[in-house]
């Protein structure tokens, strides 16, 4: 669940009139296009990719001009994400430009 947490905090899709969210797009889901990280958790940091294309293998996800990115990549945010004082000083400011 804290990868879940990590994956889409703060992000919102809107709803349209009938009461349905809007179509996923890149923007729903943060990345984080750190080297080690990708590598040590199988491109889970390219999370916008898998959720506009969800059959696609992990290794042949692709990095998203614009997508909103962690500044310090999946594994340190989701260290960040038990200290939630911090993890709140850090990711909201983020927030306010997407």
């Amino acid at each position: 669940e804290t990868i879940n947490y990590v994956e889409h905090y703060g992000l919102i899709r809107q709803k349209d009139k009938n009461g349905k969210y809007e179509k996923m797009t890149a923007m729903h889901s943060w990345n984080a296009n750190i080297t080690l990280g990708r590598v040590m958790l199988f491109e889970l940091s390219r999370h916008s990719d898998h959720h506009l294309k969800a059959s696609k293998k992990y290794q042949t996800l692709n990095a998203h001009d614009g997508a909103p990115e962690y500044p310090l990549g999946y594994i340190g945010m989701l260290v960040l994400s038990f200290f939630p004082p911090v993890w709140f000083w850090v990711v909201h400011p983020l927030l306010k430009n997407k």
